[in-house]
């Protein structure tokens, strides 16, 4: 069992279970995790748009936890596997390069946004990388 890809899969977890806190308890958690004032405002008016996008987000995250699940051999090997871990990488690792630029172009989210997410895609890409490459030859 890889022990990176399983953190890799930890991770994606922990933050899928974070937008679900956010739909479960509301505007407050929208706000303070940056998910801008518009979706906590949304969330207050009880509408479904925010619990519809984050929810969503949440079965990415949950898919992507699986695959490095099945990466690390925690669970059976799923189809791809080894393409979709490289695709993930390459989401998360853009996902948190993009962000360092939006920090001067926020559009509706804070600057500590931008800068916080992308450390933590940026950190998320990496645990992915490093996993993959440890398990390069058995994923082939």
């Amino acid at each position: 069992m890889n022990g990176t890809l399983l953190f890799a899969g930890a991770l994606s977890g922990l933050a899928g279970l974070l937008h679900l806190g956010c739909i479960y308890f509301g505007a407050s958690w929208y706000r303070f995790f940056g998910a801008g004032e518009n979706m906590a405002v949304l969330a207050e008016q009880g509408s479904l748009k925010p619990s519809l996008i984050t929810l969503g987000i949440f079965c990415v995250l949950s898919v992507w936890a699986v695959y490095a699940f099945s990466g690390a051999s925690l669970l059976p090997r799923l189809p791809l596997v080894k393409s979709v871990l490289i695709i993930i990488s390459f989401i998360y690792a853009i996902r948190g390069l993009v962000g360092f630029f939006l920090m001067f172009a926020p559009m509706g989210r804070s600057p500590e946004f931008w800068l916080y997410s992308s450390i933590v895609c940026c950190v998320f890409a990496m645990v992915h990388i490093i996993g993959l490459r440890q398990r390069w030859e058995a994923l082939s």
